[in-house]
């Protein structure tokens, strides 16, 4: 045990100290955020910076939640996000475990060419050109399979394959099993930490994608909240917005406040719940008898 000396002491309280203001950097703007949608217009635009509003109000919320097209683009949101989730965490655990596997033929070549892909891109014209192509143009699949598979999520689950004890595919391959027994019945239940943060790395990436959304969707109808948020704050600043915009009173700043709020929401919710997974994910290699 380490002894309670003096200089202990002082390391702990600096320590706690730098960590409390970087926790405070990181929490403050987003109290704003929520802050400012519950005050008034008013004060919003008075005062610079708002922890604590003076009058407390719901109307931006009651404007938000006013209209079916917030509505829409948060089901749109949530259905991209999910499918969006379960196909890349299906490719990506498949392909990282055929990679993982030393008796793989050509797996150096492919574990290179995906190395390659995170340093160079093929860049937004040709990208857009095969989406086209294919057929994707104004379909929600445009925002899932062009970024179906991420380099860096299939690079960490790999390894994460990799610590696996060989011996554990050896004796159900004893038993009878195939490859697919071996994965879905001993590998995937082992992984189960590495599948959770992966998931969420997903999640996080497929529900705050815009960029794909304003390349390949031509209706507007169609468009996820992230977009939605952007197009509300392109109207709210005053600036020239799409003619295809949804039909959207110019609002006040606390409405934009109101859907910064109401857009990160769901993400806040859900990690909670995943977090436990991040300890347990981080020693890649353990694995439970």
């Amino acid at each position: 045990m380490h002894e309670n000396t003096l200089g202990n002491r002082i390391f702990n309280i600096i320590n706690y100290t730098i960590l409390l203001i970087i926790a405070l950097a990181c929490l403050i703007p987003f109290l704003n955020v929520i802050s400012s949608s519950f005050a008034t217009t008013q004060e919003v635009v008075s005062k610079d910076f708002i922890l604590f509003p003076t009058t407390f109000t719901l109307a931006a919320y009651e404007y938000i939640f006013s209209t079916p097209t917030i509505f829409k683009s948060f089901a749109v949101s949530i259905g991209v996000t999910g499918v969006g989730t379960l196909v890349s965490m299906v490719l990506t655990s498949l392909m990282a475990y055929g990679l993982s596997r030393k008796y793989l033929h050509g797996r150096r070549a492919i574990n290179f060419i995906v190395v390659f892909t995170m340093l160079f891109s093929g860049g937004m014209i040709p990208t857009y050109l095969v989406v086209k192509n294919l057929g994707l143009i104004n379909t929600y699949w445009a925002l899932i399979l062009p970024v179906a598979i991420s380099a860096f999520n299939l690079i960490i689950m790999r390894n994460f394959f990799q610590a696996i004890p060989d011996s554990l595919e050896e004796s159900a391959k004893v038993d009878g099993c195939n490859d697919l027994m071996i994965f879905f019945k001993i590998i995937l239940p082992l992984s189960l930490p590495s599948i959770a943060t992966i998931s969420l790395f997903y999640a996080v990436a497929y529900w705050n994608e815009y960029t794909n959304a304003i390349l390949y969707l031509n209706d507007s109808g169609k468009w996820p909240i992230q977009v939605l948020l952007r197009q509300i704050v392109i109207v709210s600043s005053g600036m020239q917005a799409d003619n295809t915009a949804v039909e959207i009173v110019p609002p006040a700043q606390t409405i934009k406040m109101a859907v910064i709020t109401v857009a990160t929401l769901p993400m806040l919710i859900v990690y909670p719940f995943l977090q436990k997974y991040f300890v347990k994910g981080a020693f890649v290699g353990s694995v439970k008898a």
